[in-house]
């Protein structure tokens, strides 16, 4: 078992912190009157999280739902029950999407192995895995152009689309920061590459990557791996923009059939910390991708 290191939480800018840990980063976002809790990791990072908001004394007043992909959402619940009062903030779709029956079985599951994961990197696991899948029931539709004022920083909501259903993200312009999720793909730490995920739609995920970079921003939020700062911010698009142009190119170009070709990206991706999700769901991902670059070919 490895030895967990205390790293967080970080401080990134005046009233802007990245809590969780390495590998699911949650952001604490704390206005003069209000705050809001952007990501919400898995159930086993639900205690540590608590401990970390009560280091500054913070009841958030907002949850808010970047997509409701496992890892961001599979915490939300043991959130709830500790901070009752708080609001939960989604994008679009997104409530539709964790109460379909199969999504809700994909939940459960991929959080039982995370937390199994986790164990394994040496995190205390406060609470026993999900039983039953979170729910989105009574959360508020923000969309494009909805802002939320905390008290001299602003939550400007932005669709993007791309990686999930009810995908946002979220600029703070008064510390010229995005909170971009997975917008921008899973970054392998130390690499400069990442592992490109339009899991809606290739034309949908570039167009997402331009929309944000035109922003110019300081500072990247990222969901996994911590937080970019100026240049390396602004490297980030150019990286995740070569790797999804490299992995469509890759895909159009092979003849061998999905089979070999899922093997093939499944091989070079599931390594490293893209291990804290099951096989399946990565295959699964593979298959996906292969998918939307077929259908980006068909409409062009």
């Amino acid at each position: 078992m490895e030895t967990r290191k205390k790293d967080f939480p970080q401080k990134i800018a005046e009233g802007l912190w990245v809590l969780g840990n390495s590998y699911f980063n949650l952001y604490l976002v704390r206005g003069r009157e209000k705050s809001a809790l952007i990501e919400h990791g898995v159930s086993a990072t639900v205690d540590e999280t608590a401990n970390q908001l009560d280091e500054f004394k913070v009841i958030p007043d907002y949850f808010i739902v970047l997509h409701p992909h496992p890892d961001h959402i599979d915490g939300l619940p043991g959130l709830r029950s500790i901070y009752p009062g708080a609001l939960v903030l989604a994008g679009p779709g997104a409530a539709e999407f964790v109460a379909h029956p199969k999504t809700a079985q994909a939940l459960v599951a991929e959080d039982c192995f995370m937390s199994e994961f986790l164990r394994g990197k040496g995190y205390p696991i406060g609470r026993p895995p999900l039983q039953d899948a979170p729910s989105l029931e009574g959360s508020i539709v923000k969309s494009e152009g909805d802002s939320l004022d905390l008290g001299g920083l602003t939550l400007s909501f932005l669709s993007a689309p791309g990686h999930a259903i009810g995908g946002l993200a979220i600029h703070i312009p008064e510390l010229k920061a995005i909170i971009a999720s997975d917008s921008l793909g899973f970054r392998f730490p130390g690499l400069s590459d990442f592992f490109p995920i339009f899991f809606t739609g290739f034309g949908d995920y570039m167009s997402t990557l331009d929309r944000l970079e035109a922003l110019k921003p300081e500072i990247l939020g990222l969901a996994h791996q911590g937080v970019l700062t100026g240049g390396e911010a602004r490297d980030a698009f150019a990286q995740a923009r070569r790797a999804a142009i490299r992995m469509r190119d890759a895909i159009l170009a092979e003849k061998r059939g999905d089979n070999a070709l899922i093997e093939e990206i499944f091989e070079n991706y599931y390594r490293d910390e893209l291990k804290m999700y099951t096989r399946e769901n990565i295959e699964t991902c593979c298959k996906l991708l292969i998918k939307r670059c077929r259908e980006w070919e068909g409409r062009k």
